[in-house]
């Protein structure tokens, strides 16, 4: 036989036990088959019984029907509960009653009459042999195939020609909602209520896609199949029939497949993809519209420096302008920390500090006095937390964000309560996330985190409004009251930050929505960022030069007009190769202030080109889309639009470094 089982078998010799109290016999059955077996003997059935428990895997046993202690036809019956082993009765001819009796009750397998014809006892031997190890195979087969069935991570069901259920694993039992039992004999229709409008089902022509509410309220997506069950005929086995079995017509299997987390995952892929491509179309946006921001607010600071308005009409026109613009670049930032986040400078910070130190501004922005102030209340552990790793000016965006929805979930008024604690995840809870935590984005990577939760009693959301929560332009606000951009900057944010947002939210129950950041064990800096960067005026200029390369020439007119005020020489350039010549040709030029973004030539192309010529020359870049995987590792980036202060302190800070 090809198949593996039989063949592993047939190499190795099958075990013969011989049971005779006479030792002639013995003797000589052991030269009649010791050639071909490996022989085992006694000389009663109980000494026998001893040795087959010692020896299972023995494959024939031969016992002569008279013996002392029992006769063989007795002996024989009692191995059945030892060994499936095949069975030889030897007796006299005048013992037959004794062997039809036997044969009846299954205790031999076959019988031989003394004396023996040593070629057919031989050939009675190798028979119940080969049937022995055809028996155990198809057993440890079925066994493997049992085994199989039962835990397969997929639901199968046998069904008969009319759909009845004849053999299901319990997987297969718990989607129908019903014990094993009482599912065999039924249909499946039988089994599943109609179809309700909380049940989807798209079908193609073997498969049926169906979305199930389980008995626990959680909504499951099953992919159904129902296959035919086929057997090969003819001597290639290349044509195919149905299999069938006499009372039952043809079998059939069906193969459910709890899919919902394949499902899940399709939708994350899906929302990545639709996120890139308005990150991509946003971005672009931000740039040109950080250009235009740039020009329109410096050309104003410069219109006022030149000639104030007195008019006390056209002072308030020029500041509604400015304000304007300026929501205009709040609002183009969105749009860039979306599309194309700035780099976390990620340090470790005093949560409950940093919470405190919001207080006020919390209280003023989202609590303080008008028609729609909601209490803001902090609720923090009297122990101390560990540190977040994270970038904390980030943070305080988020929290912002998450506080100005909650007010805003809160139309009659309400509370918010902030937060925060200490959360450890283990290994074997972190690629699904905790259920009581609520929705989450991602799985978390073992280790300790801080939990910052924003909790406010307000309208809630339902389970179609928390599915797009993060979809960048998904708002519930009316028109004038937000963009959609705040959530989404929040998960971006925490993506990034290697932690998570979780959310949980009912209906009239208020919404409750966490920031996983990771912890870590480490003292405050010493020395704060603004401590660290002192606002200080910008000294004179001295007569230094200056090289300003922007390919708008709106946006390098602002800047030139900027730094001239202060007293610097300026070049002006609109290319990065007239750029490489301008510093070619003026040794005395100390700093280039340099678009990131230009046709032709990048910034960073021309800052590279500019350093072989001129290794000492500094370089500020300034962009209004900055990627920082193309700058050098210590580039100095100045954001589009900025104000002449930010300008002016950004060139001293490079004059000084």
């Amino acid at each position: 036989m090809s198949d593996p089982l039989f063949s592993a078998s047939a190499t190795e010799r099958d075990k013969v036990l011989i049971v005779d109290d006479e030792t002639e016999i013995l003797v000589a059955l052991t030269d009649l088959l010791e050639d071909e077996f490996d022989i085992l003997s006694a000389v009663s059935g109980q000494e026998a019984l001893v040795v087959l428990a010692d020896h299972p895997e023995i494959s024939v046993i031969i016992s002569d029907q008279r013996m002392r202690d029992m006769t063989g036809d007795i002996f024989l019956a009692e191995t059945r509960s030892y060994s499936d082993a095949g069975t030889i009765l030897l007796t006299g001819y005048a013992e037959l009653d004794t062997v039809v009796g036997a044969l009846n009750r299954g205790a031999i397998t076959f019988y031989a009459s003394k004396p023996w014809e040593p070629g057919a006892l031989r050939a009675m031997v190798r028979e119940a042999a080969t049937a022995c190890r055809t028996r155990r195979a198809l057993a440890m087969e079925r066994a493997m195939l049992r085994s199989l069935f039962d835990n397969l991570p997929l639901g199968l069901a046998f069904t008969d020609g009319r759909g009845r259920i004849t053999r299901l694993n319990d997987l297969a039992a718990l989607s129908f909602g019903r014990p094993l039992k009482d599912c065999l004999g039924h249909t499946e229709g039988e089994l599943l209520p109609e179809p309700s409008p909380t049940t989807d089902i798209r079908s193609n022509d073997r498969q049926d896609l169906v979305r199930r509410t389980s008995s626990d309220g959680r909504e499951h997506w099953h992919r159904i199949s129902r296959v035919t069950l086929d057997t090969p005929v003819g001597a290639q086995g290349k044509n195919q029939t149905a299999v069938t079995m006499p009372g039952t017509g043809t079998i059939s299997v069906l193969i459910d497949q709890d899919v919902t987390d394949l499902i899940e995952m399709e939708k994350r892929a899906r929302q990545a993809d639709k996120m890139q491509a308005i990150a991509t179309l946003a971005g672009g946006i931000a740039h040109d519209f950080n250009n235009l921001l740039t020009a329109v607010l410096g050309s104003l600071e410069l219109v006022t420096d030149l000639q104030p308005p007195t008019d006390p009409n056209v002072a308030r026109l020029f500041t509604n302008a400015m304000d304007a613009a300026r929501r205009g670049a709040v609002l183009t930032q969105k749009l860039l920390d979306f599309s194309r986040p700035r780099d976390l400078a990620r340090r470790p910070v005093d949560v409950p500090k940093l919470l405190g130190q919001m207080q006020g501004l919390l209280t003023q922005s989202i609590g303080g006095g008008g028609p729609r102030a909601i209490p803001v209340r902090l609720d923090l552990p009297g122990s101390r937390l560990p540190f977040a790793s994270t970038d904390p000016s980030l943070l305080e965006v988020a929290l912002v964000n998450l506080c100005l929805n909650a007010r805003d979930a809160q139309p009659k008024g309400g509370e918010i309560i902030i937060s925060a604690r200490e959360a450890t995840i283990s290994p074997d809870s972190a690629v699904v996330a905790d259920k009581g935590d609520g929705r989450t984005s991602r799985p978390l990577s073992p280790g300790q985190y801080v939990v910052i939760t924003v909790k406010d009693r307000g309208v809630g959301m339902s389970p179609e409004t928390q599915a797009r929560i993060f979809e960048p332009f998904f708002t519930t606000k009316s028109v004038g009251s937000g963009i959609g951009l705040g959530l989404p900057m929040v998960y971006g944010y925490m993506q990034r930050n290697g932690g998570d947002v979780r959310v949980v939210s009912t209906p009239g129950a208020g919404t409750s929505i966490a920031l996983w950041l990771p912890a870590i064990h480490a003292e405050a800096n010493s020395q704060s960022d603004s401590d660290k960067n002192n606002d200080t005026a910008p000294g004179p200029a001295g007569g230094r030069s200056i090289l300003v390369v922007d390919d708008d020439p709106n946006v390098a007119a602002v800047t030139v007009g900027f730094l001239k005020k202060a007293g610097f020489v300026v070049m002006e350039s609109h290319s990065g190769l007239q750029a490489i010549e301008l510093v070619r040709q003026r040794p005395d030029i100390g700093l280039i202030i340099m678009d990131l973004l230009m046709p032709e030539m990048n910034g960073d192309e021309c800052a590279r080109r500019i350093a072989i010529l001129r290794p000492d020359l500094k370089v500020l870049f300034v962009t209004g889309f900055a990627d920082r995987a193309i700058l050098p590792e210590h580039a100095r980036v100045l954001p589009k639009p900025f104000t002449r202060d930010a300008l002016l302190s950004g060139v001293e800070e490079r004059f000084s470094a």
